[in-house]
Protein backbone atom coordinates (compact mmCIF):
# COMPACT_ATOMS: atom_id res chain seq x y z
CA UNK A 1 0.00 0.00 0.00
CA UNK A 2 2.87 2.37 0.87
CA UNK A 3 4.50 1.68 -2.52
CA UNK A 4 1.24 2.49 -4.24
CA UNK A 5 0.85 5.77 -2.34
CA UNK A 6 4.48 6.65 -3.12
CA UNK A 7 3.92 5.97 -6.81
CA UNK A 8 0.73 8.06 -6.69
CA UNK A 9 2.60 10.98 -5.12
CA UNK A 10 5.38 10.72 -7.69
CA UNK A 11 2.92 10.57 -10.57
CA UNK A 12 1.01 13.54 -9.14
CA UNK A 13 4.18 15.63 -8.86
CA UNK A 14 5.32 14.69 -12.35
CA UNK A 15 1.83 15.38 -13.69
CA UNK A 16 1.76 18.84 -12.10
CA UNK A 17 5.13 19.76 -13.65
CA UNK A 18 4.16 18.23 -16.98
CA UNK A 19 0.87 20.13 -16.90
CA UNK A 20 2.78 23.37 -16.38
CA UNK A 21 4.83 22.61 -19.48
CA UNK A 22 1.75 21.67 -21.48
CA UNK A 23 -0.11 24.84 -20.47
CA UNK A 24 2.90 26.85 -21.52
CA UNK A 25 2.85 24.86 -24.77
CA UNK A 26 -0.76 25.91 -25.29
CA UNK A 27 0.21 29.53 -24.82
CA UNK A 28 3.10 29.01 -27.24
CA UNK A 29 0.66 27.61 -29.82
CA UNK A 30 -1.73 30.48 -29.11
CA UNK A 31 1.03 32.97 -29.91
CA UNK A 32 1.92 31.03 -33.06
CA UNK A 33 -1.72 30.99 -34.14
CA UNK A 34 -2.19 34.72 -33.51
CA UNK A 35 1.06 35.64 -35.29
CA UNK A 36 0.93 33.23 -38.22
CA UNK A 37 -2.55 31.62 -38.31
CA UNK A 38 -2.81 28.94 -41.00
CA UNK A 39 -0.83 30.88 -43.58
CA UNK A 40 2.17 29.88 -45.66
CA UNK A 41 4.74 30.47 -42.92
CA UNK A 42 2.79 28.45 -40.33
CA UNK A 43 2.32 25.51 -42.71
CA UNK A 44 5.99 25.52 -43.74
CA UNK A 45 7.14 25.84 -40.13
CA UNK A 46 5.00 22.96 -38.91
CA UNK A 47 6.29 20.73 -41.71
CA UNK A 48 9.90 21.71 -41.02
CA UNK A 49 9.64 21.24 -37.26
CA UNK A 50 7.94 17.87 -37.68
CA UNK A 51 10.55 16.31 -39.99
CA UNK A 52 13.51 16.12 -37.55
CA UNK A 53 11.13 15.16 -34.74
CA UNK A 54 9.73 12.26 -36.75
CA UNK A 55 13.19 11.03 -37.76
CA UNK A 56 14.39 11.13 -34.17
CA UNK A 57 11.28 9.32 -32.95
CA UNK A 58 11.55 6.68 -35.66
CA UNK A 59 15.25 5.92 -35.35
CA UNK A 60 16.49 6.83 -31.87
CA UNK A 61 13.59 7.37 -29.46
CA UNK A 62 13.00 3.62 -29.33
CA UNK A 63 16.63 2.88 -28.47
CA UNK A 64 16.57 5.38 -25.63
CA UNK A 65 13.09 4.92 -24.17
CA UNK A 66 12.51 1.24 -24.83
CA UNK A 67 15.98 -0.33 -24.93
CA UNK A 68 18.30 1.76 -22.77
CA UNK A 69 16.20 2.00 -19.60
CA UNK A 70 15.54 -1.78 -19.24
CA UNK A 71 19.20 -2.66 -19.88
CA UNK A 72 20.47 0.15 -17.63
CA UNK A 73 18.05 -1.00 -14.89
CA UNK A 74 19.38 -4.54 -15.29
CA UNK A 75 22.93 -3.24 -14.83
CA UNK A 76 21.91 -1.34 -11.69
CA UNK A 77 20.20 -4.42 -10.23
CA UNK A 78 22.88 -6.97 -11.09
CA UNK A 79 26.22 -5.14 -11.54
CA UNK A 80 25.95 -1.91 -9.55
CA UNK A 81 26.23 1.80 -10.31
CA UNK A 82 29.81 1.84 -11.56
CA UNK A 83 29.19 -0.61 -14.39
CA UNK A 84 25.79 0.93 -15.12
CA UNK A 85 27.33 4.39 -15.50
CA UNK A 86 30.09 3.00 -17.73
CA UNK A 87 27.43 1.46 -19.96
CA UNK A 88 25.51 4.79 -19.97
CA UNK A 89 28.63 6.69 -21.10
CA UNK A 90 29.12 4.29 -23.98
CA UNK A 91 25.47 4.48 -24.97
CA UNK A 92 25.36 8.30 -24.89
CA UNK A 93 28.53 8.54 -27.00
CA UNK A 94 27.15 6.21 -29.66
CA UNK A 95 23.77 7.97 -29.73
CA UNK A 96 25.50 11.37 -30.06
CA UNK A 97 27.58 10.10 -32.99
CA UNK A 98 24.61 8.54 -34.78
CA UNK A 99 22.33 11.54 -34.27
CA UNK A 100 25.16 13.83 -35.39
CA UNK A 101 25.51 11.91 -38.66
CA UNK A 102 21.74 12.00 -39.22
CA UNK A 103 21.72 15.74 -38.49
CA UNK A 104 24.38 16.42 -41.11
CA UNK A 105 22.55 14.26 -43.66
CA UNK A 106 19.24 16.03 -43.00
CA UNK A 107 20.82 19.47 -43.32
CA UNK A 108 22.51 18.46 -46.57
CA UNK A 109 19.44 16.92 -48.24
CA UNK A 110 16.22 18.54 -46.94
CA UNK A 111 14.45 18.63 -50.33
CA UNK A 112 13.46 14.94 -50.57
CA UNK A 113 12.39 14.97 -46.92
CA UNK A 114 9.98 17.85 -47.46
CA UNK A 115 8.66 16.14 -50.60
CA UNK A 116 7.98 13.03 -48.51
CA UNK A 117 6.09 14.92 -45.81
CA UNK A 118 4.11 17.46 -47.85
CA UNK A 119 2.64 18.00 -51.29
CA UNK A 120 2.05 21.76 -51.34
CA UNK A 121 0.64 23.35 -54.48
CA UNK A 122 2.42 26.61 -53.67
CA UNK A 123 6.18 26.41 -54.50
CA UNK A 124 6.91 29.25 -52.03
CA UNK A 125 5.61 27.15 -49.13
CA UNK A 126 7.75 24.22 -50.26
CA UNK A 127 10.87 26.40 -50.59
CA UNK A 128 10.37 27.89 -47.12
CA UNK A 129 9.79 24.44 -45.62
CA UNK A 130 13.07 23.22 -47.16
CA UNK A 131 15.02 26.16 -45.75
CA UNK A 132 13.47 25.84 -42.29
CA UNK A 133 14.09 22.08 -42.25
CA UNK A 134 17.79 22.66 -42.83
CA UNK A 135 17.81 25.18 -39.96
CA UNK A 136 15.97 22.94 -37.49
CA UNK A 137 17.59 19.55 -38.13
CA UNK A 138 20.12 19.87 -35.25
CA UNK A 139 17.06 19.15 -33.09
CA UNK A 140 17.88 15.48 -33.73
CA UNK A 141 21.31 15.75 -32.09
CA UNK A 142 20.05 17.79 -29.13
CA UNK A 143 17.16 15.35 -28.61
CA UNK A 144 19.44 12.32 -28.69
CA UNK A 145 21.70 13.65 -25.95
CA UNK A 146 18.84 15.06 -23.83
CA UNK A 147 16.75 11.90 -23.86
CA UNK A 148 19.78 9.70 -23.11
CA UNK A 149 20.44 11.77 -19.98
CA UNK A 150 16.75 11.55 -19.10
CA UNK A 151 16.97 7.75 -19.30
CA UNK A 152 19.75 7.70 -16.69
CA UNK A 153 17.65 9.84 -14.34
CA UNK A 154 14.33 8.05 -14.81
CA UNK A 155 15.86 4.61 -14.32
CA UNK A 156 16.87 5.83 -10.84
CA UNK A 157 13.43 7.30 -10.05
CA UNK A 158 14.43 10.93 -10.60
CA UNK A 159 11.67 12.59 -12.61
CA UNK A 160 11.68 16.32 -11.80
CA UNK A 161 14.30 17.56 -14.27
CA UNK A 162 12.94 15.39 -17.12
CA UNK A 163 9.44 16.70 -16.42
CA UNK A 164 10.72 20.30 -16.57
CA UNK A 165 12.09 19.90 -20.11
CA UNK A 166 8.90 20.99 -21.83
CA UNK A 167 8.35 23.98 -19.55
CA UNK A 168 11.88 25.29 -20.13
CA UNK A 169 11.82 25.01 -23.92
CA UNK A 170 8.34 26.55 -24.08
CA UNK A 171 9.52 29.45 -21.90
CA UNK A 172 12.28 30.18 -24.42
CA UNK A 173 9.82 30.17 -27.34
CA UNK A 174 7.25 32.30 -25.50
CA UNK A 175 9.96 34.85 -24.68
CA UNK A 176 10.89 34.91 -28.36
CA UNK A 177 7.31 35.64 -29.42
CA UNK A 178 6.94 38.40 -26.86
CA UNK A 179 10.23 40.20 -27.53
CA UNK A 180 11.87 39.19 -30.81
CA UNK A 181 9.35 37.82 -33.32
CA UNK A 182 8.57 41.14 -34.98
CA UNK A 183 12.23 41.75 -35.78
CA UNK A 184 13.44 38.19 -36.51
CA UNK A 185 10.38 36.47 -37.99
CA UNK A 186 9.94 32.77 -38.75
CA UNK A 187 13.67 31.99 -38.95
CA UNK A 188 14.18 33.45 -35.50
CA UNK A 189 11.39 31.18 -34.27
CA UNK A 190 13.26 28.16 -35.68
CA UNK A 191 16.39 29.23 -33.78
CA UNK A 192 14.36 29.68 -30.59
CA UNK A 193 13.13 26.09 -30.93
CA UNK A 194 16.73 24.90 -31.30
CA UNK A 195 17.81 26.81 -28.18
CA UNK A 196 14.92 25.29 -26.24
CA UNK A 197 15.97 21.76 -27.21
CA UNK A 198 19.60 22.45 -26.29
CA UNK A 199 18.57 23.65 -22.83
CA UNK A 200 16.45 20.53 -22.32
CA UNK A 201 19.64 18.49 -22.19
CA UNK A 202 21.54 21.07 -20.15
CA UNK A 203 19.08 21.02 -17.22
CA UNK A 204 19.62 17.27 -16.75
CA UNK A 205 23.27 17.82 -15.77
CA UNK A 206 22.87 19.13 -12.16
CA UNK A 207 20.69 16.22 -10.91
CA UNK A 208 23.01 13.74 -12.66
CA UNK A 209 25.97 15.24 -10.80
CA UNK A 210 24.08 14.88 -7.51
CA UNK A 211 23.66 11.18 -8.30
CA UNK A 212 27.41 10.89 -8.80
CA UNK A 213 27.22 10.48 -12.56
CA UNK A 214 30.07 11.88 -14.66
CA UNK A 215 30.00 11.37 -18.37
CA UNK A 216 32.91 9.32 -19.67
CA UNK A 217 32.86 8.68 -23.42
CA UNK A 218 33.17 5.15 -24.74
CA UNK A 219 32.77 3.33 -28.03
CA UNK A 220 32.52 -0.29 -26.92
CA UNK A 221 29.97 -1.57 -29.43
CA UNK A 222 30.65 -5.13 -28.30
CA UNK A 223 29.92 -4.72 -24.60
CA UNK A 224 27.13 -7.00 -23.28
CA UNK A 225 24.90 -3.99 -22.65
CA UNK A 226 25.29 -2.52 -26.13
CA UNK A 227 24.81 -5.96 -27.72
CA UNK A 228 21.54 -6.30 -25.84
CA UNK A 229 20.45 -2.79 -26.87
CA UNK A 230 21.19 -3.51 -30.53
CA UNK A 231 19.39 -6.87 -30.33
CA UNK A 232 16.31 -5.17 -28.88
CA UNK A 233 16.54 -2.09 -31.06
CA UNK A 234 15.49 -3.64 -34.37
CA UNK A 235 11.99 -4.90 -33.55
CA UNK A 236 11.42 -2.19 -30.94
CA UNK A 237 12.45 0.55 -33.37
CA UNK A 238 10.03 -0.68 -36.03
CA UNK A 239 7.24 -0.99 -33.46
CA UNK A 240 7.72 2.64 -32.38
CA UNK A 241 7.49 3.86 -35.99
CA UNK A 242 3.70 3.90 -35.67
CA UNK A 243 3.28 7.49 -34.55
CA UNK A 244 6.06 8.96 -36.75
CA UNK A 245 4.86 7.18 -39.88
CA UNK A 246 1.25 8.08 -39.16
CA UNK A 247 2.39 11.70 -38.80
CA UNK A 248 4.00 11.51 -42.23
CA UNK A 249 0.82 10.03 -43.72
CA UNK A 250 -1.45 12.59 -42.07
CA UNK A 251 0.85 15.47 -42.96
CA UNK A 252 0.95 14.51 -46.63
CA UNK A 253 -2.83 14.12 -46.87
CA UNK A 254 -3.32 17.30 -44.82
CA UNK A 255 -1.09 19.32 -47.16
CA UNK A 256 -3.70 18.77 -49.89
CA UNK A 257 -6.54 20.27 -47.84
CA UNK A 258 -7.53 23.95 -47.68
CA UNK A 259 -4.51 25.11 -49.67
CA UNK A 260 -2.11 23.34 -47.33
CA UNK A 261 -3.82 24.54 -44.12
CA UNK A 262 -4.80 20.95 -43.26
CA UNK A 263 -1.25 20.56 -41.90
CA UNK A 264 -1.74 23.42 -39.43
CA UNK A 265 -5.25 22.27 -38.49
CA UNK A 266 -4.02 18.80 -37.55
CA UNK A 267 -0.98 20.22 -35.75
CA UNK A 268 -3.01 22.65 -33.63
CA UNK A 269 -5.65 20.03 -32.80
CA UNK A 270 -3.10 17.30 -32.07
CA UNK A 271 -1.07 19.59 -29.81
CA UNK A 272 -4.19 20.47 -27.83
CA UNK A 273 -5.23 16.82 -27.69
CA UNK A 274 -1.80 15.82 -26.37
CA UNK A 275 -1.92 18.52 -23.70
CA UNK A 276 -5.09 16.99 -22.31
CA UNK A 277 -4.33 13.29 -22.85
CA UNK A 278 -0.54 13.40 -22.88
CA UNK A 279 -0.12 15.21 -19.57
CA UNK A 280 -1.86 12.38 -17.77
CA UNK A 281 -0.69 9.38 -19.80
CA UNK A 282 2.96 10.34 -20.28
CA UNK A 283 3.29 11.22 -16.59
CA UNK A 284 2.11 7.70 -15.76
CA UNK A 285 4.25 5.88 -18.32
CA UNK A 286 7.40 7.84 -17.42
CA UNK A 287 7.03 6.71 -13.78
CA UNK A 288 5.69 3.19 -14.34
CA UNK A 289 8.09 2.09 -17.10
CA UNK A 290 11.25 2.06 -14.94
CA UNK A 291 9.29 0.22 -12.23
CA UNK A 292 8.09 -2.42 -14.71
CA UNK A 293 11.68 -2.79 -15.96
CA UNK A 294 12.92 -3.41 -12.41
CA UNK A 295 10.13 -5.92 -11.72
CA UNK A 296 11.12 -7.80 -14.88
CA UNK A 297 14.81 -7.75 -13.93
CA UNK A 298 13.85 -9.12 -10.50
CA UNK A 299 11.60 -11.85 -11.90
CA UNK A 300 8.51 -10.48 -10.10
CA UNK A 301 5.93 -11.36 -12.75
CA UNK A 302 2.95 -11.35 -10.39
CA UNK A 303 3.71 -7.83 -9.22
CA UNK A 304 4.29 -6.87 -12.86
CA UNK A 305 0.78 -7.95 -13.89
CA UNK A 306 -0.83 -6.32 -10.84
CA UNK A 307 0.96 -3.02 -11.55
CA UNK A 308 -0.02 -3.15 -15.21
CA UNK A 309 -3.67 -3.93 -14.44
CA UNK A 310 -3.97 -1.11 -11.91
CA UNK A 311 -2.30 1.33 -14.30
CA UNK A 312 -4.68 0.43 -17.14
CA UNK A 313 -7.73 0.61 -14.85
CA UNK A 314 -6.86 4.02 -13.41
CA UNK A 315 -5.87 5.43 -16.80
CA UNK A 316 -9.17 4.44 -18.41
CA UNK A 317 -11.06 5.89 -15.46
CA UNK A 318 -9.67 9.35 -16.16
CA UNK A 319 -9.14 9.23 -19.93
CA UNK A 320 -12.66 8.20 -21.00
CA UNK A 321 -14.42 11.27 -19.51
CA UNK A 322 -11.63 13.48 -20.87
CA UNK A 323 -12.38 12.23 -24.38
CA UNK A 324 -16.13 12.68 -24.00
CA UNK A 325 -15.79 16.17 -22.58
CA UNK A 326 -13.29 17.24 -25.22
CA UNK A 327 -15.61 16.16 -28.02
CA UNK A 328 -18.40 18.23 -26.48
CA UNK A 329 -16.47 21.49 -25.98
CA UNK A 330 -13.97 21.34 -28.88
CA UNK A 331 -15.30 24.43 -30.65
CA UNK A 332 -15.26 26.96 -27.76
CA UNK A 333 -11.96 25.51 -26.52
CA UNK A 334 -10.22 26.06 -29.86
CA UNK A 335 -11.78 29.50 -30.22
CA UNK A 336 -10.67 30.53 -26.73
CA UNK A 337 -7.10 29.27 -27.07
CA UNK A 338 -6.31 30.04 -30.69
CA UNK A 339 -8.94 32.42 -32.02
CA UNK A 340 -7.97 35.98 -32.88
CA UNK A 341 -5.45 37.77 -35.05
CA UNK A 342 -4.53 35.64 -38.07
CA UNK A 343 -6.54 32.70 -36.73
CA UNK A 344 -10.06 33.45 -38.02
CA UNK A 345 -13.42 31.68 -37.67
CA UNK A 346 -12.72 29.37 -40.60
CA UNK A 347 -9.53 28.17 -38.94
CA UNK A 348 -11.42 27.69 -35.66
CA UNK A 349 -14.09 25.53 -37.29
CA UNK A 350 -11.61 23.30 -39.13
CA UNK A 351 -9.36 22.82 -36.09
CA UNK A 352 -12.32 22.16 -33.75
CA UNK A 353 -13.67 19.55 -36.13
CA UNK A 354 -10.31 17.76 -36.18
CA UNK A 355 -10.01 17.95 -32.38
CA UNK A 356 -13.48 16.55 -31.79
CA UNK A 357 -12.99 13.50 -33.98
CA UNK A 358 -9.41 12.74 -32.98
CA UNK A 359 -10.60 12.57 -29.37
CA UNK A 360 -12.34 9.29 -30.19
CA UNK A 361 -8.93 7.63 -30.06
CA UNK A 362 -7.88 8.92 -26.64
CA UNK A 363 -8.45 5.61 -24.83
CA UNK A 364 -6.53 3.80 -27.57
CA UNK A 365 -3.71 6.34 -27.28
CA UNK A 366 -3.54 5.74 -23.53
CA UNK A 367 -3.52 1.96 -23.82
CA UNK A 368 -0.97 1.81 -26.62
CA UNK A 369 1.48 3.93 -24.61
CA UNK A 370 1.06 1.86 -21.45
CA UNK A 371 1.04 -1.57 -23.09
CA UNK A 372 3.96 -0.90 -25.42
CA UNK A 373 6.01 0.08 -22.34
CA UNK A 374 5.01 -3.22 -20.74
CA UNK A 375 6.38 -5.12 -23.75
CA UNK A 376 9.57 -3.07 -23.77
CA UNK A 377 10.07 -3.57 -20.02
CA UNK A 378 10.04 -7.32 -20.72
CA UNK A 379 12.49 -6.69 -23.55
CA UNK A 380 9.97 -8.01 -26.06
CA UNK A 381 9.53 -6.16 -29.34
CA UNK A 382 7.66 -8.56 -31.62
CA UNK A 383 4.15 -7.81 -30.31
CA UNK A 384 4.39 -4.04 -30.78
CA UNK A 385 6.12 -4.62 -34.14
CA UNK A 386 3.20 -6.58 -35.60
CA UNK A 387 0.54 -4.37 -34.00
CA UNK A 388 2.29 -1.22 -35.20
CA UNK A 389 2.60 -2.38 -38.78
CA UNK A 390 -1.08 -3.30 -38.96
CA UNK A 391 -2.21 -0.01 -37.39
CA UNK A 392 -0.14 1.99 -39.91
CA UNK A 393 -1.91 0.10 -42.70
CA UNK A 394 -5.29 0.90 -41.13
CA UNK A 395 -4.42 4.60 -40.93
CA UNK A 396 -3.27 4.75 -44.56
CA UNK A 397 -6.34 2.93 -45.90
CA UNK A 398 -8.72 5.09 -43.87
CA UNK A 399 -6.98 8.29 -44.99
CA UNK A 400 -7.35 7.21 -48.62
CA UNK A 401 -11.02 6.39 -48.08
CA UNK A 402 -12.11 9.25 -45.80
CA UNK A 403 -10.09 12.38 -46.58
CA UNK A 404 -11.88 12.96 -49.89
CA UNK A 405 -15.46 13.00 -48.56
CA UNK A 406 -14.75 14.13 -44.97
CA UNK A 407 -11.62 16.30 -45.39
CA UNK A 408 -9.90 17.00 -42.04
CA UNK A 409 -12.50 14.93 -40.18
CA UNK A 410 -11.36 11.94 -42.21
CA UNK A 411 -7.76 12.51 -41.12
CA UNK A 412 -8.81 12.72 -37.47
CA UNK A 413 -11.01 9.62 -37.65
CA UNK A 414 -8.22 7.63 -39.34
CA UNK A 415 -5.80 8.65 -36.58
CA UNK A 416 -8.26 7.75 -33.82
CA UNK A 417 -9.12 4.34 -35.29
CA UNK A 418 -5.44 3.55 -35.87
CA UNK A 419 -4.61 4.22 -32.20
CA UNK A 420 -7.46 2.02 -31.04
CA UNK A 421 -6.51 -0.83 -33.37
CA UNK A 422 -2.90 -0.63 -32.16
CA UNK A 423 -4.01 -0.91 -28.53
CA UNK A 424 -6.31 -3.87 -29.19
CA UNK A 425 -3.59 -5.72 -31.10
CA UNK A 426 -1.21 -5.26 -28.15
CA UNK A 427 -3.70 -6.89 -25.78
CA UNK A 428 -4.20 -10.07 -27.83
CA UNK A 429 -0.66 -11.59 -27.56
CA UNK A 430 -0.52 -10.79 -23.84
CA UNK A 431 -3.74 -12.63 -23.14
CA UNK A 432 -2.86 -15.54 -25.43
CA UNK A 433 0.49 -16.08 -23.66
CA UNK A 434 -1.00 -15.81 -20.17
CA UNK A 435 0.78 -12.51 -19.42
CA UNK A 436 -2.29 -10.31 -19.67
CA UNK A 437 -4.28 -8.24 -17.24
CA UNK A 438 -7.88 -8.65 -18.42
CA UNK A 439 -10.44 -10.23 -16.15
CA UNK A 440 -14.19 -10.09 -15.69
CA UNK A 441 -14.00 -7.29 -13.09
CA UNK A 442 -11.87 -5.03 -15.31
CA UNK A 443 -14.13 -5.55 -18.33
CA UNK A 444 -17.23 -4.80 -16.26
CA UNK A 445 -15.60 -1.66 -14.85
CA UNK A 446 -14.67 -0.54 -18.37
CA UNK A 447 -18.30 -0.60 -19.48
CA UNK A 448 -19.29 1.28 -16.33
CA UNK A 449 -16.69 3.94 -17.09
CA UNK A 450 -17.83 4.11 -20.72
CA UNK A 451 -21.45 4.65 -19.70
CA UNK A 452 -20.48 7.30 -17.14
CA UNK A 453 -18.28 9.05 -19.73
CA UNK A 454 -21.18 9.12 -22.21
CA UNK A 455 -23.38 10.76 -19.57
CA UNK A 456 -20.57 13.24 -18.88
CA UNK A 457 -20.21 14.18 -22.54
CA UNK A 458 -23.96 14.59 -22.96
CA UNK A 459 -24.10 16.78 -19.85
CA UNK A 460 -21.30 19.02 -21.13
CA UNK A 461 -22.93 19.29 -24.56
CA UNK A 462 -26.36 20.23 -23.14
CA UNK A 463 -24.80 22.68 -20.70
CA UNK A 464 -22.79 24.28 -23.49
CA UNK A 465 -25.91 24.81 -25.58
CA UNK A 466 -27.75 26.47 -22.69
CA UNK A 467 -24.79 28.64 -21.65
CA UNK A 468 -24.44 29.94 -25.20
CA UNK A 469 -27.78 31.66 -24.86
CA UNK A 470 -27.12 33.31 -21.48
CA UNK A 471 -23.41 34.16 -21.41
CA UNK A 472 -21.82 37.09 -23.28
CA UNK A 473 -19.90 36.51 -26.50
CA UNK A 474 -16.13 36.81 -26.66
CA UNK A 475 -13.24 35.35 -24.70
CA UNK A 476 -14.79 35.91 -21.27
CA UNK A 477 -17.99 34.13 -22.27
CA UNK A 478 -15.99 31.23 -23.74
CA UNK A 479 -13.87 30.95 -20.58
CA UNK A 480 -16.93 30.90 -18.30
CA UNK A 481 -18.65 28.40 -20.56
CA UNK A 482 -15.65 26.07 -20.57
CA UNK A 483 -15.20 26.32 -16.80
CA UNK A 484 -18.86 25.59 -16.07
CA UNK A 485 -18.99 22.71 -18.56
CA UNK A 486 -15.82 21.21 -17.08
CA UNK A 487 -17.07 21.59 -13.53
CA UNK A 488 -20.48 20.15 -14.36
CA UNK A 489 -18.95 17.25 -16.29
CA UNK A 490 -16.53 16.36 -13.49
CA UNK A 491 -19.30 16.47 -10.88
CA UNK A 492 -21.56 14.24 -12.96
CA UNK A 493 -18.82 11.73 -13.77
CA UNK A 494 -17.66 11.31 -10.19
CA UNK A 495 -21.23 11.17 -8.96
CA UNK A 496 -22.16 8.44 -11.43
CA UNK A 497 -18.98 6.39 -10.90
CA UNK A 498 -19.25 6.73 -7.11
CA UNK A 499 -22.79 5.33 -7.28
CA UNK A 500 -21.39 2.45 -9.39
CA UNK A 501 -18.83 1.64 -6.70
CA UNK A 502 -15.71 2.52 -8.70
CA UNK A 503 -12.52 2.38 -6.60
CA UNK A 504 -10.97 5.56 -8.03
CA UNK A 505 -14.14 7.56 -7.33
CA UNK A 506 -14.21 6.30 -3.73
CA UNK A 507 -10.53 7.21 -3.28
CA UNK A 508 -11.16 10.69 -4.68
CA UNK A 509 -14.14 11.19 -2.36
CA UNK A 510 -12.07 10.10 0.63
CA UNK A 511 -9.28 12.48 -0.36
CA UNK A 512 -11.73 15.39 -0.63
CA UNK A 513 -13.14 14.58 2.80
CA UNK A 514 -9.65 14.57 4.34
CA UNK A 515 -8.82 17.90 2.72
CA UNK A 516 -12.07 19.44 3.96
CA UNK A 517 -11.36 18.24 7.51
CA UNK A 518 -7.90 19.79 7.41
CA UNK A 519 -9.45 23.03 6.16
Amino acid sequence: MEDRHSATRTISAVMAITLLGKVMGLYRDHLLAVHYGMGMEANAFYTASRIPRVFFDAVFASAIAACFIPVFSEYLEQKGKKEAYRFAGCFITIIALLTGVLTLAGMAFPQPLVALFADYEDPQTTALAISLTRTMFPTVLFSGVAFSLVGVLQAQDHFTAPALMSALSNLVIIAYFLFLDQSMGIYGLALAYLLGWFLQGLIQVPPLRRLGYQYRPGLDFRSPGMKKVFALMGPVMVSTWVQPINLVINSRFGSRLYGGAGVSAMEYSTNLYLVIAGTFILSITNVIFPKLSRLTAGGQQGDFRDTLRQTVHSSLFFVLPMAAGLMAVARPLVSFLYGGGEFGQGAVEVTASALSWISLGMAGYALQNILSRAYFARQQGRGPLVAGALSIGVNLLLCMALVGPLEVRGLAIASAVSSTVYALLLIVPMEREGQGFLDRALCLDFFKMLAAAAVTGLTAWLLLGWLGSVLPAGKMGELLSLALCAGGGVAVYFGVTLSMGMEEAAMTAALIKRLLKRG
